[in-house]
């Protein structure tokens, strides 16, 4: 039998926005989701239309406890035996109830070793109790997680210059916002530094601080109400350089897209029927 090749990473974003989010990381033999906010069901049939065994994923790391990124957790770690990686203060904010064989609290400062995967992660700025954002490596490869921020740090800057591939939030138009109906409040609780990343933060992230070697970008939580997916698409595609610009669904999962693999490939993908019921509040 020829040896697996676990230095490539495939992902995909199985729903992403203020109805649900959950990112999918693998090589080929083991994967972790982050975050678990639809549905243990749609979990499983989003993976089983891109041919993804559940058996893969080795373990779930929640970024934040807003119920866009937990609800579905508890059903998905209790019915898989799921390991669950949270720090403690986001366990408790969440209320939610693990069972104690797969509860693991984790740090900023220790990178946790999942098969061949290792897993870091680092704090953010987000309206949360202890909110991280992540990077998932192979011994090549690198793919960042980097949605739910109110704005670009140093550390997020450090992490997004060393990635192969990224989730990178493009949460709203700056105009579409404060042109629009949200009431003052949530107006300022989006765009205050602590909420969500605006399309033209996001791109001016990715413009000057993108390295040449990456190949991916997954724009990721756009507003239902302050954005559109062909707004990010012709704003990041404007300065892509190579790097393939895809917009993740509120919906409906992406492809599966092979990073750092000699075939970068994408998978056909089913029509989808049903669709999940969109909440507005971003």
């Amino acid at each position: 039998m020829p040896p697996r090749n676990n230095m490539s990473l495939t992902i995909t974003s199985l729903n992403s926005g203020s109805n649900g989010n959950c990112y999918y990381i693998g090589n080929e033999s083991e994967a972790v989701l982050i975050d678990a906010g639809i549905s243990c069901r749609e979990t499983e049939k989003r993976m089983k239309r891109l041919g993804l065994n559940i058996k893969k994923v080795k373990a779930v790391f929640i970024s934040h406890e807003h119920k866009d990124h937990i609800s579905g957790l508890v059903m998905l770690s209790k019915k898989h035996q799921l390991p669950v990686y949270i720090t403690k203060t986001t366990h408790i904010s969440s209320r939610v109830h693990l069972e104690k064989k797969l509860l693991n609290y984790f740090s900023e400062a220790e990178p946790i070793p999942i098969g061949e995967l290792t897993i870091n992660a680092y704090k953010k700025n987000h309206d949360a109790g202890d909110p991280h954002s992540f990077t998932v490596s192979s011994p090549t490869i690198t793919v960042g997680i980097f949605t739910d921020i109110g704005t670009v740090c140093e550390k997020t800057i450090h992490h997004f210059s060393r990635c192969h591939a990224a989730f990178l939030e493009s949460n709203y138009d700056e105009k579409m916002l404060m042109n629009g109906s949200y009431p003052y409040f949530l107006k300022q609780r989006i765009s205050d530094g602590n909420g969500h990343l605006s399309n033209d933060e996001a791109v001016e992230l990715f413009k000057n601080h993108k390295p040449d070697f990456m190949s991916h970008l997954i724009l990721s939580h756009l507003s239902k109400n302050n954005n559109t997916p062909e707004i990010v698409s012709d704003l990041f595609n404007a300065c892509a350089s190579g790097t393939k610009i895809i917009v993740a669904s509120r919906n409906e999962e992406t492809k599966l897209y092979a990073i750092g693999s000699f075939k970068n490939f994408i998978l056909p993908k089913k029509k989808i029927h049903n669709k999940q019921r969109q909440l507005t509040l971003f």
